[in-house]
């Protein structure tokens, strides 16, 4: 493990060993690009915007009606709508430092009961009894959320009435749930990892302790069996034991968060080597192209293997929170920089995807594939979680835009970190950077990039110590087969592979290190065993994934008659688009009705194509512009060269 030093405390994740060190909120400032527009809109509109449609739903007049005795007949929204709140909470936290409104924290601390419990579902008159529904009650889940943002106010402020709130009900589950008490787990991990930032914050090792117990005792058979099957909520097998991400994709993705901070905190290799066995598995087999994860609508979860339908992604977008959650750990404790290569693509190509451009409105899943034009989502009432063709204001299950919230609030600290060598660059943006090295020696970067749209990242020296040390970058897995360069202070240029890339010298305040990464849209072809895409390809740019859409098609086309050409490369085209080589094809008036939809090839009977240059646009934008179909992996006018696999 390498040597410590003293930690900022504005860490959203704190681990006190692993290979690398992260930086806090006090640390690292996004200044300017892509990620610092987004952040602005969150700060300025998303929060507002959440906390309004919670009071007009009710969720958070839930904890008053508890207080006022009225809650069997004022409670609103689904049993976990309490979590929302919290998140809300933290993000709030994690914006500005405080942000909370002493109101809303005192309505929260007085429906808590004397000995910890809190939950406006459960355990009060007409309600069910506690912890009689572990299977779907979300309790443990949704003290998971309470605590960590309580966590998040230790960080902030030292301490504070949400800090306490969330320490009281973590006591009351180490006593009630803890050993000796009910020896069961919740249907929907989260509480773990929760627990582990907890004991972090506090120097307590109960807490701990009790996140270890959850960990250990998943997989045990302690929830009654589901429709969905066991491995719905992990429960199927042990940790340790198992070898895939599957099941209910967030749950997943949480518990294996939540078992590596475990691992981490517990010096328990065997633990965190399993959870890499499952995310390599989860990668290469059960992953969109978007870094999106789940294949299945009716149970949110990962498909088998290979299976991975466009028309049918769900990649939900707190499935893409969890993901980058757990990378993000998962770089923590290793070092390796491919698990910043997964959180870069999910968050551009998911997180980035869900909230609209003004930050009122958002996606739920993510598909890869839209067949049919949506319609507009109603601006004053839910919508459907997951059907709309649409971004929606707010619905009936809405984990989603307040997970989005807290990830776009503290997304500073996922950006850079240091071990015994230096600092090391992981995510770009025009940031400003400013930190000690062990030693005390203090070091001051500033960032400026206009990535994604371009792929020259210059890092300046503002302030060195009188000795070296050394600043490494990740060069993206995704320039794989092209040529990266770096220029270092001497001007000497050289080639980078994928990986990281390190300069170490006695730096000077003024030297710049420039990496150049090339951005040309390039062809992706996917595996063939993916059968649902077999035959396409789709286009990427830098960290981007591009789809077409139908409002860049002439004549009022859909998406269906687009063809692209892979003999031709895709280039460049205005305004952030790129132009693929292709063709429309069109029909030749109406296919005759037939009792079989399938017949033999007839050549003489296939469509005919219009010669086009078909527009493509970022991923992250589609449906911005209304109603539209929209596809990222193209049908080709000649078979495509196929991908290996393993590729």
């Amino acid at each position: 493990m390498s040597e410590k030093r003293e930690l900022s405390t504005l860490l959203p994740v704190a681990p006190t060993e692993g290979r690398l060190h992260p930086l806090g909120l006090d640390e690292v400032r996004i200044t300017g690009g892509f990620w610092a527009r987004r952040r602005e809109i969150n700060a300025t509109a998303t929060l507002a915007h959440c906390r309004d449609w919670m009071e007009r739903v009710g969720w958070i007049g839930n904890f008053r009606a508890a207080v006022e005795g009225r809650i069997q007949r004022d409670r609103r929204g689904r049993e976990f709508a309490d979590s929302d709140v919290y998140k809300l909470l933290e993000a709030m936290v994690w914006e500005t430092g405080h942000g909370l409104d002493p109101m809303l924290t005192q309505s929260i601390a007085a429906a808590q009961e004397p000995d910890g419990y809190l939950n406006t579902a459960f355990g009060r008159p007409g309600q069910q009894p506690r912890y009689s529904d572990l299977e779907w009650g979300h309790e443990l889940y949704c003290y998971g959320h309470l605590i960590q943002a309580g966590v998040a106010q230790i960080r902030t402020e030292g301490d504070g009435e949400l800090a306490k709130i969330a320490q009281r009900a973590a006591d009351h589950v180490c006593a009630t749930l803890g050993r000796g008490g009910i020896e069961r787990v919740c249907g929907h991990p989260e509480i773990e990892t929760a627990l582990v930032e907890l004991a972090r914050a506090t120097g307590e090792q109960r807490y701990l302790d009790q996140a270890a117990l959850f960990v250990e005792r998943r997989g045990r058979g302690t929830l009654a069996d589901p429709e969905f099957g066991r491995a719905y909520y992990q429960d199927d097998l042990p940790v340790r034991q198992a070898t895939v991400l599957r099941g209910h994709a967030v749950r997943a993705l949480y518990l294996a968060a939540g078992a590596v901070d475990v691992a981490v905190e517990t010096g328990d290799e065997e633990l965190l080597a399993a959870v890499v066995r499952q995310w390599e598995a989860t990668v290469a087999r059960r992953t969109h192209l978007t870094g999106g994860m789940g294949s299945h609508h009716r149970d949110e979860s990962f498909g088998d293997d290979f299976v991975l339908p466009p028309d049918r992604a769900y990649s939900e977008t707190c499935a893409a929170v969890a993901s980058v959650m757990l990378s993000w750990r998962l770089l923590l404790a290793t070092g390796e920089p491919r698990f910043a290569d997964l959180a870069e693509r999910t968050l551009f190509n998911v997180v980035a995807t869900s909230p609209s451009e003004d930050g009122r409105a958002f996606f739920y899943a993510n598909t890869l594939h839209r067949r049919r034009r949506g319609t507009v989502p109603p601006a004053d009432a839910e919508s459907p979680r997951a059907e709309s063709g649409l971004r929606a204001p707010w619905f009936a299950v809405s984990c989603c835009p307040t997970n989005v919230a807290r990830t776009l609030a503290l997304l500073p600290a996922y950006l850079a970190t240091t071990d015994d060598h230096g600092i090391q660059l992981h995510q770009y943006a025009d940031a400003e950077i400013t930190t000690s090295l062990t030693g005390g020696h203090r070091v001051a970067l500033s960032v400026r990039t206009d990535y994604p749209s371009g792929g020259s990242v210059t890092v300046r020296i503002v302030r060195s110590p009188d000795r070296p040390w050394t600043l490494s970058l990740r060069v993206p897995a995704w320039t794989e087969g092209a040529t990266a360069r770096l220029v270092d202070p001497d001007g000497v240029h050289r080639a980078v592979t994928p990986g990281t890339v390190t300069v170490t010298r006695l730096f000077r305040p003024g030297e710049e290190i420039r990496l150049e990464l090339p951005m040309a849209p390039r062809w992706i072809g996917p595996d063939p065993r993916i059968d649902a895409v077999r035959g396409t390809l789709a286009v990427q740019r830098g960290p981007l994934v591009y789809c077409a859409e139908s409002v860049d098609l002439p004549d009022g086309h859909e998406v269906d008659v687009v063809r692209v050409d892979p003999s031709a490369e895709p280039q460049d085209g205005p305004d952030g688009t790129v132009v693929a080589p292709g063709e429309l094809a069109t029909e030749q008036g109406e296919p005759p009705e037939a009792p079989w939809p399938y017949q033999p090839l007839d050549r003489a009977a296939e469509p005919a194509a219009e010669p086009a240059g078909i527009v493509l646009v970022p991923y992250h934008s589609w449906a911005n512009r209304g109603p539209s179909t929209m596809r990222v992996w193209l049908p080709t006018t000649s078979p495509p060269p196929t991908a290996p696999p393993g590729r």
